[in-house]
């Protein structure tokens, strides 16, 4: 059990450092901005990110027990988090420098998410199925969002 505290306290890490640049942001150029028609409240985000970083935490705690956390699948689950943990600070943080640049950055950076995290589905699934099916939320939630991304990009 001390392990699957360890990959909480990483992805609750992870979470933090992708709320810094949300909060030190959200009122000031992204409360004026074009959202997509689809984009849901602010409230959903908080509880859907909760939910979906402690399924992270548990996929990784279960493929690590097998023992199937090794090369590049702990690289993989490394990359997920710093890029999740990046995506904030591009779309938020860096906007106000470099405008719709920064927001077809942070395109950039979730796409490479989506394609990361399609490579964890990949490889997880095969160690451990319940695993495999936890991060399929995740990489709904990161194409979806990164619909809202592109939506931005292209609007603002």
């Amino acid at each position: 059990m001390i392990a699957l505290g360890g990959f909480l306290v990483l992805s609750g890490t992870a979470w933090f450092l992708a709320s810094v640049p949300i909060i030190l942001n959200s009122n000031g150029w992204y409360a004026g901005s074009a959202k997509a028609p689809w984009m849901p409240p602010a409230w959903m985000f908080r509880t859907t990110w909760m939910v979906l970083y402690t399924g992270v935490a548990a996929a990784a705690w279960l493929v690590w027990r097998k023992g199937g956390l090794t090369g590049g699948t702990r690289a993989g689950y490394a990359l997920q988090l710093l890029l999740n943990a990046a995506w904030p600070a591009a779309f938020f943080a860096l906007y106000p420098m470099l405008g719709a640049a920064a927001l077809w950055a942070a395109f950039l950076v979730i796409c490479a998410l989506a394609a990361t995290l399609a490579f964890l589905v990949l490889r997880f699934g095969p160690v451990d199925a319940l695993a495999g099916f936890l991060m399929l939320p995740y990489f709904s939630w990161i194409v979806f969002s990164a619909s809202l991304n592109l939506y931005s990009a292209v609007h603002n």
